[in-house]
């Protein structure tokens, strides 16, 4: 399996590694390896994604999961979430995508929000999504994500936890959601001792 080569601020989402393995062991459970199935696909599949999908499972008895993401790489899409160089610099690109136009003024406060979130604890990481940055222990522990032009929800994974002080109940225990509490930050005052307190306290939670 390659390692991620380039220093990030970001660390290599847990899906991404998942994925390196599923790709390591696909020979042993499918009797063929990534390259001899794109290969394949290629060469005698359907020219259609969907029906490459269909393909895959009908006539070659592939889990839903495995031929969706064979059809798709056979397109040439979906390369980063097995390769942990490309989901970093897709991360750097997300990260700029999420705090350019109208939420460009947010990136002070999120670039702040991330520090405090890397120095909460030494096992903490950031892994990009498109939309918001989760802060990971062995689970998210809490999020980053810019909901409008002018405010940034600094997400926690309390679970029940009865909310105080500036906490905001989401709803997500009751949704079965990692995140169940936030905090709106809107300015750097915003990013005080209370935040670091619902960090620590997310962090520890996920030990």
């Amino acid at each position: 399996m390659s390692t991620p080569r380039k220093k990030s601020l970001y660390s290599v989402h847990p899906g991404v590694l998942m994925t390196q393995k599923w790709i390591s062991e696909l020979k042993q459970k499918t009797g063929r390896s990534l390259e001899e199935w794109l290969a394949y696909i290629k060469k005698s599949g359907p020219k259609d994604e969907k029906e490459r999908r269909r393909w895959l499972k009908e006539k070659h008895g592939l889990t839903t999961n495995t031929a969706w993401w064979l059809a798709e790489n056979a397109e040439g899409k979906g390369k980063a979430s097995g390769d942990p160089d490309l989901y970093l610099a897709d991360a750097e690109r997300d990260v700029d995508k999420m705090f350019s136009g109208g939420k460009a003024k947010l990136r002070p406060l999120y670039e702040a929000l991330l520090k405090l979130g890397l120095k909460t604890g030494k096992e903490a990481k950031a892994c990009p999504c498109s939309t918001i940055v989760p802060l990971y222990r062995n689970h998210v522990f809490a999020q980053i994500k810019p909901t409008t032009q002018t405010r940034i929800d600094m997400g926690f994974a309390l679970g029940d936890m009865k909310p105080t002080g500036r906490l905001i109940d989401t709803g997500g225990f009751a949704k079965k959601d990692r995140i169940t509490h936030r905090i709106p930050i809107t300015s750097m005052d915003d990013i005080d001792d209370e935040i670091k307190h619902w960090l620590k306290v997310a962090y520890d939670r996920d030990a």
